[in-house]
Order: structure tokens, then sequence, then C-alpha cells
């Protein structure tokens, strides 16, 4: 494919050390990711599906990457735009069902708040959202409805 990246992950269930799959409820879920450079990622399964609530799960690091990954898209938008970003935070939550036997998201909500020099155009920068969740490539990939409910606000004095 012209221009395109790879991106590598390597991943060893760690859990198999307190022993093997012999019924459901017995085995240990975690599990580390790797990446050449990178610190290890410690993983399991969510606690509804017995894993360890301490650790990252892939569903939350499934809506995490759609949040990074929109604001990363936002800051370029605005850099390119001449916007002043000064502070970004966002509550992103996703919401998964449970059917005939098996999970899947039907949405995902973005709720970034975004402080902007003072003197920015307001309207510009909550527009730069909308242009951020159309060049943002995690939420392009995904079969779900991904949503963002922004708010833009100026920095105080």
């Amino acid at each position: 494919m012209a221009n395109s990246h790879v991106y590598k992950a390597q991943l060893a269930w760690t859990g198999a050390a307190q022993g093997p799959t012999s019924d459901y409820r017995s085995y240990a879920r975690d599990y580390v990711v790797r990446m050449d450079g990178k610190p290890d990622l410690a993983g399991t399964a969510d606690p509804l599906f017995l894993g360890d609530a301490s650790r990252h799960n892939p569903e939350d690091l499934l809506i995490a990457a759609l949040s990074a990954c929109h604001l990363l898209s936002y800051l370029a938008c605005a850099a390119k735009a001449g916007v002043l970003v000064v502070d970004y935070e966002d509550d992103a939550e996703g919401t998964m069902v449970f059917e005939k036997g098996s999970g899947h998201f039907v949405e995902a909500v973005l709720r970034p708040r975004t402080i902007v020099a003072k003197g920015t155009n307001l309207d510009l920068a909550l527009d730069l959202h909308d242009q951020a969740h159309h060049v943002c490539f995690i939420a392009a990939s995904m079969n779900f409805p991904v949503r963002h409910e922004a708010v833009v606000m100026e920095q105080p004095d």
C-alpha cells in the first residue's frame, strides 16, 4: 500500500504463571503489551469478565485511544488555524451492550473541554472539533458512532 504505516505490538499472557485455563473462573486474565522502545503496558480483562480492576483493559484502552486521537487531531487543526490552545481535558466514555452472547460498542462520546487564549474566535475554536473528528483516523475506523460534545472557553485573566 502506498503511504501506509505499520504499528506493532507484542502481547504475552502473564496469567499463565498462575495456572492453565482449567475452567472459566479459575485462570488469570493478566497480560503485558510490549512495543519497542516504550514502557510495558499491564493489561487484563474488564472486572465484568473477571479481570483485575487495577489494570488496563481493552475496552478502556479503546476509549482512551479515541480520546487521544481527537486531542492530537484537534491540536494539529488548531495550530494550522492559528488558534492558541492553552488547556485541554476530556471525559470520554463508551457504551457496550451484550446481545446474543456477545458484546459490542454502540457509541462513544468525547467531552473535550478546551481553553484557548484570550481574544480567540470561539466559534472557530469550536468548529475545529468537527474538523478534528473528521481527521481522527481512530474514530474513522470504528463501526459505531463516535460523537463529541465539545466546550471551548477563553482563558481567564
